[in-house]
């Protein structure tokens, strides 16, 4: 399946990743020889986007130079305030863009081309201003969770610092990855606030945004959840990689 001109890959990869104990950019850890940045940079481009932003922060000029070569765009993101402030950042990149806007985080080597294409024609399927795709953990314990009404449909994100206890409860998490209509995803990133635990802009709080002016939000449940687990320690990392060379 080819998208060409109508999508567009906003990759943010500015975090230091301090959970993984190194001195290295989180994104620059390797794993089957190669770093995880490459490996989510090769899917995506997989699909001939028509734009590929990569929000650099931490080691700004080692990211670079590690895709030096690659057709992609970089936007710095001097103060690390959050995904949602990484996001807003592109804006100058993506402002003329007009069409779906694929955001992912640059420590998700496992995702596979298929399963990102199938996301994406679900959410150009359903007409929706916004999707996120999630998956069910067995221990969900630090992603967001994903809040249902009682008819299954979404309310809204909750990061894991922010939840309550029944939250916490909840198995399906966000996966950091999400389908934006641009001109939705840039109206609604203005309209975002700090006030939360982290004292963040999250990219998360765009989908309840919309969900709240009336506009069509949506989840994928993904059934490969191996494939959207970020890594974000050592011993992930080393899971990970054996992942791969049973995959080879």
């Amino acid at each position: 399946m080819q998208f060409n001109g109508e999508i567009a890959v906003l990759i943010l990869a500015a975090g230091e990743g301090t959970r993984m104990k190194s001195n290295l950019a989180k994104v620059l850890h390797r794993l089957g020889g190669r770093t995880m940045i490459r490996y989510v940079l090769e899917t995506v481009l997989s699909m001939s986007p028509c734009c590929t932003v990569v929000v650099v922060g931490h080691q700004a000029e080692a990211v670079k130079e590690e895709l030096n070569g690659f057709r992609i765009e970089f936007v710095l993101q001097e103060q690390r305030l959050g995904t949602g402030h990484a996001a807003m950042m592109a804006e100058s990149v993506l402002e003329d863009f007009a069409g779906t806007i694929v955001v992912l985080n640059g420590d998700v080597p496992l995702l596979k081309s298929r399963t990102l294409e199938r996301f994406i024609e679900s959410h150009r399927e359903s007409g929706a201003s916004g999707t996120v795709l999630s998956a069910l953990l067995d221990d969900p314990s630090g992603y967001g969770r994903i809040v249902r009404d009682g008819d299954g449909q979404f309310v809204r994100i909750v990061e894991h610092k922010d939840a309550g206890q029944h939250e916490l409860e909840v198995r399906e998490i966000n996966s950091g990855i999400f389908c934006f209509e641009s001109s939705d995803l840039f109206a609604s990133l203005k309209k975002i606030d700090r006030r939360n635990v982290q004292g963040e802009y999250y990219i998360t709080d765009v989908m309840e945004i919309l969900k709240n002016e009336g506009k069509s939000v949506g989840v994928y449940l993904c059934d490969q959840k191996e494939e959207v687990l970020g890594i974000n320690d050592m011993e992930q990392l080393e899971a990970a990689e054996k992942l791969i060379a049973n995959d080879g």
